[in-house]
């Protein structure tokens, strides 16, 4: 099954999320395409700039919640690691990675536009990162990128309240970079990529690995890992998953 489709624009490679049919929610098998087509990416001197975008005009639902049931630690572990290598190529990988958002990132979708280089978002999309609505911790490491991007307010804002945050709020809190008309986002990503792929290569990895260089990443990465695993047990998780499938509201104990 195509998961991820790869194409070329000069020395810019764009990585497109295929899964239209699940508004390109990532399940595991994503998520280990999407980490084999960044690191092929990352290691081909001939590509210096990747654009990760969405088909169908979403960019990506989130986590593939039909896909998830509660775990031993260890299993949920798993289910991480090929996302927090995803993470690390994109912060630290040396390659420019732009996000062309279009449509709605929600939950993961969130993440993995806010650990890039730089965001594209066409001014009628959405961003949406209210995991607490399943029963889980933000993952993808984005409580590393948000508060970093957005600060801590907003970042608390959109984690703990859940409240969908259009393009223009996105752009005005610095979770978007740019504005692209509605259809544009790709264009505009590519035109960006562009400018990137211009730079000394060598130069520009250096720069990302000293921004991403600090261990909080992997620290946040970590904890993640282990809150998360905890969290896949819960009653609330269950109960979060059931109401997804079910499209209710739903009813959380505590437990």
């Amino acid at each position: 099954m195509r998961l991820i489709t790869v194409s070329e624009h000069e020395a810019t490679r764009v990585l497109t999320l295929d899964r239209p049919e699940a508004r390109n929610a990532i399940d595991v098998p994503a998520r280990e395409a999407l980490r084999d087509e960044l690191r092929r990416a990352v290691d081909d001197p001939a590509v210096r700039a990747v654009v990760l975008t969405g088909a169908g005009g979403t960019f990506c639902a989130g986590g593939d919640v039909r896909s998830m049931e509660g775990a031993a630690p260890d299993t949920v572990r798993a289910r991480l690691a090929p996302l927090h290598d995803v993470v690390r190529l994109i912060a630290a990988g040396g390659t420019p990675v732009v996000a062309a958002v279009e449509g709605t990132a929600a939950g993961l979708g969130v993440s993995l536009a806010a650990v890039c280089d730089h965001v594209v978002t066409a001014e009628d999309a959405r961003f949406v990162a209210a995991f607490g609505r399943i029963g889980l911790v933000p993952d993808g490491g984005l409580l590393w990128t948000l508060p970093r991007r957005v600060g801590s307010g907003a970042a608390r804002d959109m984690l703990l309240f859940g409240a969908p945050v259009p393009a223009s709020r996105a752009y005005e809190i610095g979770l978007a970079d740019s504005l692209a008309p509605p259809g544009g986002a790709l264009d505009a990503a590519l035109e960006r990529a562009a400018g990137a792929a211009a730079l000394a290569p060598l130069a520009v990895a250096a720069a990302k690995r000293v921004l991403a260089g600090d261990d909080g990443l992997e620290r946040l990465l970590e904890a993640e890992c282990a809150e998360q695993a905890a969290l896949f047990a819960t009653a609330d998780f269950a109960e979060g998953r059931a109401a997804f499938a079910g499209r209710r509201t739903p009813r959380f104990e505590g437990r």
